[in-house]
């Protein structure tokens, strides 16, 4: 059973519960559990059964697909008021997990067992919205996604999210990689030749953009 002071963190975070219907906040409140995980924790893994809903009131969860040779692809991330469409999908079809969730800043979540999250998406129009809204936006990025990585280059990718980032971006060249879905080494060769051109500055865990308008023409190259 949540805490007063859990419950108001919670609505904080989620302001769409105050429009659920008195009956199943109060079921949110006695069944919601909170779980504190430690960044490089696991919150859910490939194939495991999806039993629970999860809510973020602090940190951050990275969802990936674990692709060949130990990489991973980025997904997206899970923040606080925001809902997870992979764990909303699986609750939904009653389903296991397809991609993996990775603390990536120590966690704070509300869990609500798969028979609450139903009756509030039934029972709430509101609730319902937010889920779908949510869900909708997920999935058009999700498309996004793999039209980059399909059709586009690393080089093209790396020049954008260095655009979307800048001008100085703290990050590892292996943080990089994971977020791009590629390898270190390539995404180091592919900066050391930014670097030669003129148009990024490497530091040790810094890049920083000197020259934008060349990234904007690799960002466009076809």
């Amino acid at each position: 059973m949540l805490s007063d002071n859990q419950q108001i963190e919670l609505l904080a975070a989620y302001p769409v519960l105050r429009l659920l219907p008195p009956r199943i906040r109060q079921m949110v409140a006695s069944e919601g559990k909170v779980v504190n995980l430690l960044a490089g924790s696991i919150a859910f893994d490939e194939t495991a059964p999806c039993q629970s809903y999860l809510m973020v009131t602090s940190g951050m969860v990275r969802v990936v697909k674990p692709v060949s040779n130990g990489r991973e692809l980025l997904l997206y991330r899970v923040q606080p008021g925001e809902s997870c469409i992979l764990t909303v999908s699986c609750l939904l079809g009653d389903c296991s997990y397809q991609a993996r969730g990775s603390v990536e800043a120590d966690l704070a979540c509300v869990v609500l067992p798969r028979s609450v999250f139903l009756q509030m998406v039934e029972l709430s129009p509101e609730f319902r919205t937010y889920i779908f809204r949510f869900f909708g936006e997920r999935v058009t990025h999700l498309m996004e996604l793999i039209e980059s990585v399909a059709f586009r280059k690393l080089d093209q990718r790396l020049a954008e999210f260095l655009l979307k980032k800048g001008p100085v971006i703290e990050i590892t060249h292996q943080s990089l990689a994971v977020e791009l879905g590629s390898v270190r080494e390539v995404v180091s060769r592919i900066l050391e030749d930014f670097r030669a051109q003129g148009i990024v500055q490497l530091d040790r865990g810094q890049i920083h953009v000197l020259d934008k308008q060349a990234l904007e023409r690799l960002s466009h190259l076809e």
